[in-house]
């Protein structure tokens, strides 16, 4: 098996992406690291969901708080599998093969195959990144040099996994409640307090977190960027403490736990009043890495389903003999292929806009972080959808813990909660609309992309901006309640109009790709509830659904 072998759609869309030198390395790569997300990885990940979780050393023989975390030998080896591949690394450090920096592509495209095996694993390497991005971005060349090499560690040195702490029991999404202070002394800053939801803690090196300096304004504006060490340079702990691991429905390969710092050692960050703004900026890049899980998960999902259906024996025939069955894993499947695509395709844009590139606009920063947070609510939704989907397609074995679906539904629930639940996201869509016009930016954006296409489709498309725009204009004057009533209603809409535009896009390359924007168009557009004499899911689905047989390669 190899997740990435297997899906040549994903494949052709990363051609489509890198320049040739880029993608023959990364193609290469991504083969090796697919096989061995397919095998021993996912067999490792099997394991540590069900027998070797995490656990919470607190005290050693004589008594004393060493609050160390106690991980399985395969979790390690995953540890390394993954960061030596440059997964966090690559995006700040040159390649020694290219001779140049990796970027982010490259990067999502190894959590993509990473997270359809191991998606609580996926997490770490998040936070890992964010690290790395606030290191680099905003810190001093001083503790840049005491952190960022062994953040971005491909092997050569010691690995300092990240973390991002902000949840405090009393603030949760309301981080400007945050109370954990900064006390400045002789030797710098001490952090006193406790982070309610520190994932990653006992495993990184170093965290990012917020914290409020003595005599700062309350609310998010008084809030300041700290690194923080885990361990001190002789080893001992940095002032910090564990109180206990949480418990969690599903990602149980992630320690996450209340942390408690009593004169941590902290390092600024930045410009002490903008801790607030530098987190969510770091925010936004895990909201990325959320939505990469998520197709991850989705596509772990529509693989189970598929080979289920093509092997299970019912009523004398194979399941996906059946039109129903046929539907089902036809309308999973291009919503898969389209939602990954429309992610990849944006990439560039957040590429551009995080690494603050020459050119960037108002209009691109805008953009960005509206199709963040409309790709981030979407495709988290998406993930438990298909995990429920391929648990009912196995019947009563999706629900039993021999099958990977059951952990995939466990796992996928928390994506709708980890970087912003749905209400919090559409919130953000409604501020985006109110403060910088993202509703027209993104109208204007999407009419342009389909100005010249002619077709039923295209027609259906521009009936559903015409939609949004009437809703936009109804918002403009209603009430304070009522614009957040609807804010997550004008978030699902613009998000079909979105992919439905990739959709349209990506159907001119091929007969394929056409079939599946009509199916995708016309499940998303279309009422349901009409008799419709074709059956095009299922007159589509060998041709959707079938995987080429790949080139003879072997993962080097």
């Amino acid at each position: 098996m190899n997740f990435y072998s297997e899906e040549p759609q994903f494949r052709a869309l990363l051609k489509e992406l890198l320049d040739e030198e880029f993608y023959e390395y990364a193609d290469r790569e991504l083969l090796n690291f697919g096989e061995k997300c397919a095998n021993e990885i996912d067999q490792r990940a099997r394991f540590t969901d069900r027998e070797g979780q995490p656990k919470l050393i607190k005290f050693d023989a004589y008594g004393d708080d060493i609050s160390e975390v106690w991980v399985n030998d395969g979790y390690r080896k995953t540890l390394e599998d993954s960061y030596n591949t440059g997964i966090v690394g690559y995006v700040h450090k040159d390649i020694p093969e290219l001779g140049r920096r990796g970027n982010y592509i490259y990067s999502y495209a190894q959590g993509y195959l990473l997270s359809q095996t191991e998606a609580g694993f996926y997490c770490p390497v998040t936070l890992t990144m964010a690290t790395a991005y606030l290191l680099e971005q905003y810190a001093s060349p001083e503790v840049k040099e005491k952190f960022l090499p062994h953040v971005l560690s491909t092997g050569e040195t010691t690995l300092y996994e990240g973390a991002t702490f902000l949840t405090e029991r009393q603030g949760g999404s309301d981080v400007g409640a945050n109370v954990v202070k900064a006390v400045q002394t002789a030797e710098g800053y001490k952090l006193y307090g406790e982070k309610y939801f520190a994932s990653n803690a006992g495993m990184c090196g170093v965290a990012m977190v917020l914290a409020r300096k003595e005599g700062a304004p309350s609310g998010t504006k008084g809030l300041t960027l700290f690194a923080v060490p885990w361990r001190k340079e002789d080893g001992k702990l940095n002032g910090i403490k564990i109180r206990r691991l949480k418990d969690k429905l599903g990602v149980r390969a992630v320690p996450s736990a209340e942390v408690e710092f009593d004169g941590a050692e902290a390092f600024v960050v930045g410009d002490p009043a903008k801790g607030f703004y530098y987190m969510m900026e770091a925010l936004n890049l895990s909201r990325v890495c959320n939505t990469v899980a998520s197709l991850g998960i989705m596509r772990r999902a529509y693989r189970e389903a598929r080979e289920y259906a093509l092997k299970r024996d019912a009523f004398g025939k194979k399941l996906a003999d059946f039109p129903m069955i046929k539907d089902s894993l036809v309308k999973l499947a291009v919503k898969l292929e389209v939602e990954t695509r429309t992610v990849f395709k944006y990439l560039p844009l957040f590429e551009k806009v995080m690494r603050s590139e020459p050119g960037v606009s108002e209009k691109d920063i805008v953009l960005n972080r509206l199709y963040i947070a409309l790709l981030k609510k979407e495709t988290a939704e998406q993930a438990v959808h298909f995990a429920h989907e391929a648990i009912e397609m196995h019947g009563g074995n999706g629900y039993i813990e021999d099958f990977v679906t059951s952990r995939l539904l466990r796992d996928a629930q928390v994506l709708t909660v980890w970087e912003g639940t749905a209400n919090i996201l559409g919130l953000e869509v409604l501020r985006l609309m109110e403060k910088f016009g993202a509703g027209e930016l993104f109208l204007e954006e999407m009419n342009e992309r389909i100005a010249g296409m002619e077709g039923e489709q295209v027609e259906m498309v521009r009936r559903a901006i015409e939609q949004l725009e009437k809703l936009l204009v109804s918002l403009q004057t209603a009430s304070h309640d009522h614009k957040t009533f609807h804010s997550k209603r004008v978030a699902e809409l613009m998000v079909k109009i979105f992919e439905s535009v990739n959709a349209l896009e990506y159907a001119v390359s091929e007969d394929r790709a056409r079939k599946v924007m009509e199916v995708f168009i016309e499940t998303t557009l279309k009422s349901a509830h009409e008799f419709d004499e074709q059956l095009k899911s299922a007159d589509y689905f060998d041709e959707i659904t079938s995987i080429e047989e790949p080139e003879k390669e072997t993962a080097i």
